[in-house]
């Protein structure tokens, strides 16, 4: 019994240190769209304009009821993070592949948008 206690632990143990490194490796873009008609893409607080084919997690703060935050990419890749009348954060992991993308807020899209490139 004392050897299977154990073996769980050491199990439970190495699942719980693979999954924080797994996390530790996402790295993290912050989207802001609203209150005014401002709309951002932002990591560590400088604006995104390039980023390396992989793997990200996109905290979207949406501070209007009035907004919504989308992402278009290549091959017909597109994500709605938001729609209107949805005021609040969200959170989602995402595989970026190489291409452009757009963000936008699909009210005001001529308006409220901003481009990067994955390499």
């Amino acid at each position: 019994m004392r050897r299977l206690l154990v073996g769980l632990a050491v199990v439970t143990l190495a699942t719980m240190v693979l999954a924080s490194t797994s996390l530790a490796k996402t790295a993290k873009l912050t989207g802001t769209v609203g209150p005014g008609f401002t709309i951002t893409l932002t990591q560590g607080g400088k604006k995104v304009t390039k980023l390396k084919a992989g793997t990200y997690m996109f905290v979207i703060a949406d501070k209007s009821s009035m907004h919504s935050y989308g992402l278009d990419g290549p091959h017909g890749f597109a994500k709605d993070f938001t729609s209107v009348p949805f005021k609040g954060t969200k959170t989602f992991t995402i595989k970026l592949k190489a291409g452009k993308y757009k963000y936008y807020c699909s009210a005001h899209e001529s308006t409220m948008f901003g481009h990067f490139t994955v390499s």
